[in-house]
């Protein structure tokens, strides 16, 4: 069974209706991943896949699907000037673009170092140098000048165009999936990478105690998902704050 879906697009009347049905998705989803088992037919893993790339989807540009004409990332982004991605609201913690930094470089490793046992996208297809980040890292842990630097240092640019990358790789190893692998826990050996390598997180061991007692399907159903959902929502009403004092 072809792994994919149709979406016919949507209006901007009907955005917070359908982040509501978000929602009911993200819980048919969890339903649907926690009862795939290793000797679950196929076809009820493909239906579980079509829904996580509809889910998906709609939390990344919608460049990363041919059937995709929303998504909530373009609609926070849309109509926002650059200057103002990068701006930290009086008595914030966080500007828009950090949002998307974190949610990119957290996807990328949980997707490909964890689930698919490869490269992250950041250090080898060239976005290293193109983004010209100060840092690495995922973001957890960081002070409130380490995030300001981050916000200001970076290419906005080409920091949406590797979260597009990194969405893409991400439906790319989820449709390779068998049944088998959905309800393992994440490797030891591939947590045990990421630590050694250290550069890729702060306070790292918090965070890959959190990934370490994960099964694949967790990962399915909060880095790629759920965690893009919640920083997205934060984004949404950092963009309001923000477009409201300018």
């Amino acid at each position: 069974m072809a792994r994919g879906y149709s979406d016919n697009g949507i209006s901007v009347v009907q955005k917070m209706t359908t982040l509501t049905t978000w929602n009911t998705g993200h819980k048919a989803l969890r339903q649907r991943l926690t009862n795939i088992k290793p000797n679950t037919p196929q076809a009820e893993l493909d239906e579980a896949i079509t829904l996580f790339l509809r889910q998906h989807t709609m939390l990344h540009a919608a460049a990363i699907s041919p059937h995709s004409k929303w998504s909530y990332s373009d609609e926070i982004l849309g109509d926002m000037a650059k200057a103002h991605m990068s701006v930290i609201p009086s008595g914030g913690e966080h500007s828009v673009i950090w949002l998307f930094w974190h949610m990119a470089r957290i996807e990328d490793i949980t997707m490909n170092v964890l689930i698919a046992g490869q490269s992250q996208l950041f250090y080898t297809d060239g976005w290293v140098e193109q983004i010209g980040a100060p840092v690495h890292n995922t973001g957890n842990g960081m002070t409130a000048t380490a995030v300001a630097d981050l916000s200001q240092a970076v290419n906005i640019a080409a920091l949406l165009g590797y979260r597009t990358a990194v969405g893409k790789q991400t439906q790319t190893i989820v449709q390779s999936l068998t049944p088998e692998q959905i309800g393992q826990k994440v490797s030891p050996d591939r947590i045990q990478q990421l630590h050694d390598e250290g550069r890729s997180v702060i306070e790292g061991d918090g965070v890959l105690n959190y990934w370490s007692k994960r099964t694949i399907a967790g990962l399915l159903l909060m880095p790629a998902t759920r965690h893009n959902f919640i920083h997205l929502n934060e984004a949404a009403k950092l963009k309001k704050k923000v477009m409201q004092s300018n």
